[in-house]
């Protein structure tokens, strides 16, 4: 007598447990390395990441740095927290353009028709521009050097910077990837105003007491000066933890309305 036996199917969990759960990973990071060779080909790109933010530096730095403070040269201290801020966002501000631009294609709407991990377009674009942006600090901060600047953070103030410096920019980024899901291309180049001016409306680039009484309440409370100051306070060891709290508060806030928000809208809006 013959007993057959019969091989039980496998299942697509059995076959492959380990990839399933790996997938979003991998899809995030092949969105990543897309954005990232976007960028690399976009010569406009690449000037607005590197080469403006040193050029705004030397602007405040050598241009309006004596007259704002009296000739003592002290001023390239107090600014350079700002310009870094003022360049991370403008910088972040691209991701609106590059949304905007996979909208108006339908490129995103085809991307939802593959079997990925649905966010993953939208993560490529964050991830992207955090390695451009924090490259660009990178070269801000050499540039400052260079030009005099003397912070005296240790090694965990520099640690601390840096980590805050990501925490920004991934806030920064998503608000504009929400703005570029409903904005046109055109309109999206735009957001980087958002960036370049309000900075400017707080304790960035002047002390807020030199500002009109009537700007004082915005300018102390608005998120920007908290977040300025709480890098001023990293690189030049006088961080209050008032200040990074508040701070936190601002950037943690702003990124879970844009999570949400962008949840919401990549998953209704469709190519225009």
């Amino acid at each position: 007598m013959t007993t057959t036996v019969q091989a039980r199917p496998s299942t697509p969990s059995t076959l492959r447990p380990s990839r399933a759960r790996g997938a979003p990973l991998r899809d995030v990071a092949t969105m990543a390395r897309r954005e990232a060779r976007r960028s690399l080909r976009s010569v406009d790109g690449l000037i607005t990441a590197f080469a403006l933010p040193v050029l705004i530096m030397v602007v405040f730095v050598v241009i309006f740095g004596g007259a704002i403070s009296g000739g003592s040269g002290d001023y390239i201290d107090y600014v350079v927290p700002g310009v870094l801020i003022m360049c991370l966002g403008m910088n972040s501000a691209t991701a609106a353009v590059g949304v905007a631009q996979d909208m108006s294609t339908g490129t995103i709407d085809r991307f939802k028709t593959l079997p990925i991990f649905s966010p993953a377009v939208l993560w490529g674009h964050v991830i992207a521009s955090v390695v451009r942006n924090l490259a660009s600090a990178v070269v801000v901060v050499l540039a400052a050097l260079a030009l005099g600047f003397r912070p005296d953070a240790g090694p965990a103030g520099w640690i601390g910077f840096l980590g805050f410096a990501a925490l920004a920019v991934v806030t920064f980024t998503w608000i504009s990837t929400v703005l570029g899901l409903v904005l046109s291309v055109d309109s999206s180049q735009s957001v980087n105003m958002i960036f370049l001016f309000i900075p400017y409306l707080s304790s960035g680039f002047v002390p807020v007491e030199t500002m009109p009484d009537w700007l004082h309440g915005f300018a102390e409370h608005q998120p920007f000066t908290s977040i300025i100051e709480t890098v001023r306070g990293l690189l030049m060891g006088t961080l209050e933890a008032a200040t990074l709290l508040t701070a936190l508060a601002w950037l943690l806030a702003f990124l879970l309305a844009s999570l949400v928000s962008g949840s919401v809208l990549y998953g209704r809006r469709t190519a225009r």
